[in-house]
């Protein structure tokens, strides 16, 4: 792949099968600093600009894509594809987590190679994309940051009801041999060993959330510790009183915690 010219932002591009959108920090630091950005379901690169321009503002590479099956590679309306990831959750969901995965490490290793980034690499998520950030940081040693919101680490989401409807427990399907390789491969929860390299890890979760129960993050720190302390001393849980999972749609709520966390040096 050809080399990006310098001084380019907001430029969007494909990365192999991956379109990305990316913006050069307004004022280079030393080390270069790489942070890509991973939307939700049904959310797009072009979703996650907000943060894009504010983490370039702050000095930094700021980099987004579109997850496996959105964006400039779905063939669905972002209704469609909600429809039908929650008409069978466990099938549909875990190969866009795992593939997106898999996805965020090729788009690092273009960005390292092509923008001329440094490791360590941080990393944005919001909801499935925080979920997707945790696996990919049990993947890839250079992900050494990971902030995410109404995420979880635990793939199976016991208790799991449907987003902005408390009383209606959601049915989560069979997953089929496909889908089950992710889960049985990068789920965060049952592969603990990936973190003990210790990367920095701070999901923050709605107190009321029970589409993404926080237990989910809170569970992982404490299991984590069990094997590897040293490791769980850098996963912290914070939890936004009274608030459930669409109640942290308002950025108002963490973007600026997270924000001078990421960029802080």
């Amino acid at each position: 792949m050809n080399s990006v010219p310098p001084g380019r932002a907001g430029t969007s591009l494909w990365v192999d099968h991956i379109p990305v959108l990316w913006m050069n920090p307004a004022v280079r630091h030393p080390g270069r600093q790489l942070v890509v950005c991973l939307p939700g379901l049904s959310g797009t690169k072009e979703s996650m600009a907000p943060f894009l321009n504010d983490l370039a503002a702050a000095g930094l590479f700021a980099l987004s894509l579109d997850p496996w099956q959105h964006g400039e590679r779905s063939t669905e309306t972002r209704e469609q594809i909600s429809q039908r990831v929650f008409g069978n959750f466990r099938r549909h969901f875990w190969p866009i987590l795992g593939n997106t995965a898999l996805d965020t490490l090729r788009v690092i290793d273009w960005a390292v190679a092509t923008l001329e980034a440094e490791p360590p690499v941080y990393l944005l998520g919001t909801s499935m994309g925080g979920d997707i950030a945790v696996a990919a940081a049990g993947l890839d040693h250079r992900i050494m940051r990971v902030a995410t919101v109404a995420s979880t680490p635990d793939w199976l989401r016991p208790g799991m009801r449907g987003p902005g409807r408390p009383e209606t427990p959601m049915p989560q399907g069979e997953p089929d041999g496909y889908a089950q390789y992710f889960y049985d491969h990068l789920d965060p929860l049952t592969h603990l060993d990936s973190y003990v390299h210790g990367p920095a890890i701070r999901f923050v979760c709605g107190e009321q959330d029970d589409h993404v129960r926080p237990d989910g993050a809170l569970r992982f720190q404490r299991a984590l510790g069990e094997k590897h302390p040293s490791a769980a001393g850098k996963v912290e849980a914070s939890l936004i009183p009274g608030k459930g999972h669409m109640d942290l749609v308002d950025p108002g709520l963490w973007w600026p915690g997270l924000l001078e966390w990421l960029t802080r040096r």
